[in-house]
């Protein structure tokens, strides 16, 4: 086996701005000393680094902050809201949705549309997510952003380091490439399942600190039931923010699910880890669009649920319809969601047993539904699965994501806005409002120092 190539010193220093960046992202505010604790250099090495990145306009000051220690309290430091920005995109089965997240985790901007995915034509879909970014980024230069790259989330399997979409059997796409008809000019772009991205956002909200910041301007949507999810998805926050390894539930029309495992995602020999959804639950029972009989979605995916509660599934009927019916306590409905539940807690009992995980998260449209969701869920892990924990047996946690429907797009503007905070290297400050950026290099002046 050949060793690697030592890295060169212009390959640290760019690595070093890229840990004081996910610091600051992480933890701050924080002074230049506080800095060089967090990552282990010195203080001058440190203020050497946040020069440069404050000539590059991805760092801001101001005043002093409280000190724990003694002496004179450091200027404090963090991320510039203006200059870069990561771009989201979620091409849903019934919605299209993008959104413009600064370097702090703030979402500045978010578009959405109904759409009517199913058996549609990626030449007709695509142009519109399009013009929605143009627009979005309209917004955002308006605001002093510019977009340093683009995640785009879609219900399907991509294949690993493209942007091409395998097959997403509820859009009815395969083979499609979505570098040919997206924007080329809003910088690299990504494309990821949404379950992933789920968990991304998941992962992000525990490490960087649940917020307001995490709430989506507008995100009640269409149906107007944003926060339904309320105190369990409270619970949701605080569960989350413990464990690195857990499995992430993406329950929309369709239902996909992400494994984490110590923080990293766990994404198989050819990248489709995940596909709960097309888990069989009733071998012989409904038929899927994937070809297959009796699948997971076929019996808790969000058509089914609104279905077997009396609601005909359209553009105009989403869960905030079904929730109403669930907190008044009509008996199809809380049958409907009970029955979507035993069906889920069968799918996840499997994925329990053979990954050992902290905890279920359940995110997506069904996280609203996480009062009658859960219990029966909880009860079939409880029924089928043995995990150790406390010295007893007990079932694995099931909570409901703060996030709900919103992951899946939070997760892709988080998703480039790491790539931008990985790489500072390609983000240099051009134009009198940091409104144009280009891929021309920081810190070229100063590749030969150690920091």
């Amino acid at each position: 086996m050949v060793a690697p190539a030592p890295a060169s010193q212009a390959q640290m220093r760019q690595r070093n701005l890229s840990r004081v960046l996910h610091t600051l992202a992480a933890e701050g505010p924080l002074s230049r000393a506080a800095v060089a604790a967090r990552i282990g250099l010195t203080r001058a090495a440190v203020s050497t680094l946040v020069d440069e990145l404050l000539r590059g306009g991805l760092l801001v000051e101001r005043g002093p902050g409280r000190s724990g220690s003694v002496g004179r309290p450091g200027t404090q430091l963090l991320l510039a809201d203006r200059g870069p920005c990561g771009l989201g995109a979620e091409i849903g089965v019934d919605h299209l949705a993008v959104c413009v997240m600064d370097l702090r985790g703030d979402v500045r901007v978010r578009l959405e549309r109904v759409s009517r995915g199913q058996g549609s034509d990626p030449a007709e879909v695509l142009p519109q997510v399009g013009e929605m970014l143009r627009r979005a980024t309209a917004e955002a230069a308006e605001a002093g952003l510019a977009p340093a790259g683009l995640t785009v989330a879609v219900p399907g399997l991509v294949a690993r380091n493209t942007a091409t979409v395998l097959r997403a059997p509820n859009l009815g796409w395969h083979g499609v490439d979505l570098a040919r008809l997206l924007p080329a000019d809003l910088g690299p772009l990504a494309v990821e399942n949404e379950a992933n991205l789920g968990a991304l956002a998941e992962l992000w909200s525990a490490h960087h600190g649940a917020s307001e910041r995490d709430r989506l301007p507008g995100a009640a949507g269409a149906d107007g039931a944003a926060g339904a999810d309320g105190a369990a998805g409270a619970a949701g926050a605080a569960g989350a923010a413990g464990a690195d390894s857990f499995v992430h539930v993406s329950a929309e029309i369709g239902i996909g699910a992400a494994l984490v495992v110590d923080g990293e995602l766990l994404r198989g020999a050819h990248g489709f880890a995940g596909e709960l959804g097309h888990l069989p639950v009733h071998p012989r029972g409904r038929p899927c669009s994937c070809g297959g009989q009796g699948c997971l979605e076929t019996y808790a995916g969000a058509e089914a649920v609104l279905r077997a509660a009396g609601l005909e599934p359209g553009p105009g009927v989403r869960m905030g319809a079904l929730t109403a019916r669930c907190e008044a306590g009509e008996p199809t409905a809380l049958r409907a969601v009970r029955q979507a539940g035993t069906a889920l807690g069968i799918a996840l009992s499997g994925a329990v047993n053979l990954l050992d995980p902290r905890q279920v998260v359940i995110g997506g449209a069904l996280a609203r539904l996480a009062p009658w969701l859960l219990p029966p869920v909880s009860r079939e892990l409880a029924r089928r699965t043995s995990v150790a924990a406390g010295g007893r047996d007990s079932p694995v946690p099931v909570t409901a994501s703060p996030l709900g429907p919103d992951g899946p797009l939070l997760g892709a503007a988080m998703s480039a806005v790491r790539t931008a905070l990985d790489r500072p290297g390609e983000l240099v400050k051009g134009g009198a409002a940091g409104a144009r950026w280009s891929p021309t290099g920081l810190g070229n002046a100063a590749e030969g120092a150690s920091a």
